[in-house]
């Protein structure tokens, strides 16, 4: 199937780990469990379930990876958006206190993953920085850490001399250091996870878009753009921000946009030994917040919002190649090698939302930036919920399907919002 617009291989397409045999489905087939999308989420889910002995079918338009499972940046950050006081706040002190030992293990169950199955995934975990640009962003993070170090978790505050050296670079404030976060190659993850899964027993077929979904009795019957048809007891949609209209309102309850990265050629080792020392991931605490990182080969990503439209040319990550050079100036000259990007589904809440519609009918929406370990782990617990139909295995409740008011205008109130927060961030990206 060809792409919906054209993009030049990404780093991580370039540097992945071979993709194991995904074929169309050419026939007709039957499953316990049909899993639309074949991203973290599905593949996850699609693994937990085999592993159970639980015959999971997996469909994917594209291939396993394609979409924002195999461009992102590549790190894996435990938590929520939410602190953990915030979490029991809006779920009670019960349930706020399971979601928050779940949010706190999610890289863990990546990492675990890829020893179990002794996936061929550069990665480390030397930790995840959240740098600080304002004083008020000092003050934010000064809570995080006494909040999560009140539960145990190995954070540490960085003021101005620890995180410029750790940085390399003199424009944030101060920071916080997570120990449990680190970086992972995505795309090479996804491919991880579909071997795994193809290894357990699942099936996955690529190039099938799932196109109806239908209630067929006791069972529901998954129509695809072949002309084939999948009939499940069960279905699992897990599409995020490439949601199509396969259930009603489902795409209007997220706000897919895109995130923009570029990676420059490898740094020398006059340079390399400058930027990131220490191996750590950075996001930051811009409303707009900028990421970034060195990849296994030595070369520098940096990563932010773009244009809510799809790229149209180089011009369009230009303003990371400036924040480039203004954050390391000694990166200015360096040449840049990869241009992508991908979307990312936000809710309006900013949480992940588990729906169950009708019966059999299971759906996970909204990775809010924070994908690789939040959907992994949340596939784990949706392969739970449906082998025991226990309802407590499930980190976050069921919630119904609710469409962002004027969703139809999103491009217009987002580019507004882009705006505000591009004059209210800071002049990096001037």
């Amino acid at each position: 199937m060809t792409e919906p617009f054209p993009l030049a291989p990404s780093l991580w397409a370039a540097t992945a780990a071979p993709a194991p045999p995904t074929p169309p489905l050419e026939e007709s087939a039957s499953a316990d469990v049909c899993i639309v999308g074949g991203g973290y989420a599905g593949l996850s889910t699609a693994l937990h379930l085999a592993e159970r002995g639980i015959r999971a079918l997996v469909l994917e338009a594209y291939e396993p990876g394609w979409g924002a499972s195999g461009r992102n940046g590549g790190q894996v950050i435990p938590g929520l958006k939410y602190d953990p006081d915030e979490v029991i706040g809006m779920f009670g002190a019960e349930r706020g206190q399971r979601l928050i030992e779940f949010v706190g293990g999610t890289a863990d169950v990546v990492f675990d993953l890829i020893e179990k199955h002794r996936m061929d995934v550069p990665r480390n975990r030397s930790g995840w920085i959240q740098g600080a640009h304002t004083a008020a962003a000092v003050d934010l993070v000064k809570s995080r850490v006494a909040q999560w170090s009140r539960l145990g978790a190995s954070v540490q505050y960085l003021d101005k001399p620890d995180i410029d050296h750790l940085l390399g670079t003199s424009k944030y404030r101060g920071g916080w250091l997570d120990r449990r976060g680190g970086a992972i190659q995505p795309l090479s993850y996804a491919r991880g996870l579909a071997t795994a899964a193809l290894a357990a027993g699942a099936r996955i077929h690529g190039d099938t878009p799932a196109t109806r979904l239908v209630r067929a009795g006791a069972r529901w019957s998954v129509e695809t753009s072949r002309g084939t048809t999948v009939t499940a007891d069960r279905v699992v949609i897990c599409t995020n921000g490439y949601t199509s209209e396969l259930w009603p309102q489902l795409r209007k309850t997220a706000v897919a946009v895109n995130s923009y990265q570029v990676a420059t050629e490898p740094l020398g080792d006059n340079l390399r030994g400058t930027v990131l020392p220490e191996g750590q991931v950075l996001s930051d605490t811009r409303k707009l917040l900028l990421y970034f990182r060195l990849d296994h080969t030595g070369r520098l990503l940096m990563g932010g919002r773009g244009p809510f439209r799809e790229p149209e040319g180089e011009g369009d990550w230009a303003h990371l190649v400036r924040v480039i050079g203004k954050m390391f100036p000694a990166l200015a000259d360096v040449p840049i090698a990869f241009r992508w990007c991908g979307r990312i589904a936000v809710t309006r809440d900013h949480l992940p939302h588990l729906h169950e519609p009708a019966p059999g009918l299971l759906i996970d929406m909204g990775c809010q930036g924070r994908g690789i370990g939040l959907q992994t782990a949340m596939g784990k617990a949706m392969a739970e919920y449906i082998a025991t139909s226990n309802t407590a295995a499930l980190p976050f409740p069921f919630t119904p399907i609710e469409p962002i008011p004027f969703h139809g205008l999103k491009r217009l109130y987002v580019g507004a919002v882009v705006t505000w927060y591009r004059l209210t961030d800071g002049g990096l990206r001037r």
